[in-house]
């Protein structure tokens, strides 16, 4: 029964108009209109027993539209960020999917899938060759979590690749079914320069996503067709320097983020694998040459 329920929810995937559901769920979750958003909300709320205590506003119905609601900032010190030396910080609440090494240039996704590191990026094979036998860490955000996604570590924005592509939902039963899930969805790369190197940090769409965001250029353009590069070194631009634990983006309905690292650049936390729970601003990893605090 389960495996049958699995086959018609991912055969749903592949007929469902995916992107003008999106828009469609976008204009929703963007309404202001009190009866509209204050019902969406309180289903949400109920069926997901979001933790309204830690908001910096705590009455639900109070929130402008559903997305306001969803990407709701939290309280000063709800999430205290670990400032030992060299450590790296989750950037989101949620689970960690998989986590590892990057292995012959491509990505571990679930069950013996994975998919390549070069087409992750876009195909832009010279920025894969910064993380070629690097490290990994993909994050599910789930509806119920806190859905802006912060710096595991301060970096310096280089570029960002805007990729167009499908929309799959993103959870278990996609990772282990949809090959390529993360290589096919639309995504924004940003890349960073860091105390650890080079980093990636890349935000997944998904199914209902109504928008990405980020801190420096707002909404970023969704549903188009071809990619997005834009860079960020210009000589006559102030450098966009971003400290860790602030806010670097997020997701209008929540979906992944992935991590990338260079070789040898850093170590994972050895109590995290497949399934581990993080919360924004804990220890997940340190610079290669520094022991990781004891959690």
């Amino acid at each position: 029964m389960k495996n049958l329920k699995n086959t018609l929810f991912i055969f749903f995937q592949h007929i469902v108009p995916q992107h003008l559901l999106s828009r469609l769920v976008g204009k929703i979750a963007d309404c202001e209109t009190p009866w509209v958003k204050n019902s969406f909300i309180k289903w949400f709320n109920k069926n997901y027993q979001i933790n309204m205590s830690e908001a910096q506003e705590e009455v639900p119905t109070n929130y402008p539209s559903f997305n306001a609601f969803f990407t709701r900032a939290l309280k000063d010190n709800a999430r205290p960020i670990d400032q030992t030396q060299g450590t790296l910080v989750s950037p989101a609440d949620g689970a960690i999917s998989q986590l590892g090494k990057i292995q012959h240039g491509r990505i571990f996704q679930a069950k013996g899938r994975g998919y390549s590191l070069s087409t992750l990026l876009g195909g832009d094979q010279d920025k894969a060759q910064d993380f070629i036998d690097g490290e990994f860490a993909t994050i599910y955000l789930s509806p119920r979590d806190y859905h802006r996604v912060h710096m595991p570590v301060t970096g310096t924005l280089t570029h960002t690749i805007y990729i167009p592509g499908e929309l799959f939902s993103v959870n278990q039963t996609t990772a282990e079914e949809v090959d390529q899930l993360f290589a096919r969805n639309e995504r924004l790369v940003a890349f960073f320069d860091t105390e650890h190197g080079p980093m990636a940090m890349v935000l997944v769409g998904a199914m209902i996503v109504a928008g990405i965001e980020t801190v420096w250029s707002g909404q970023e353009a969704p549903f188009l067709r071809k990619p997005i590069k834009k860079s960020f070194e210009k000589q006559e631009q102030e450098p966009i320097v971003i400290e860790k634990g602030a806010e670097m983006g997020r997701f209008k309905l929540g979906s992944t983020v992935i991590l990338l690292f260079g070789k040898d650049a850093i170590n994972w936390q050895d109590s995290l694998d497949a399934c581990s729970p993080v919360k924004l601003g804990e220890a997940i990893a340190a610079k290669n040459s520094i022991e990781m605090p004891t959690p």
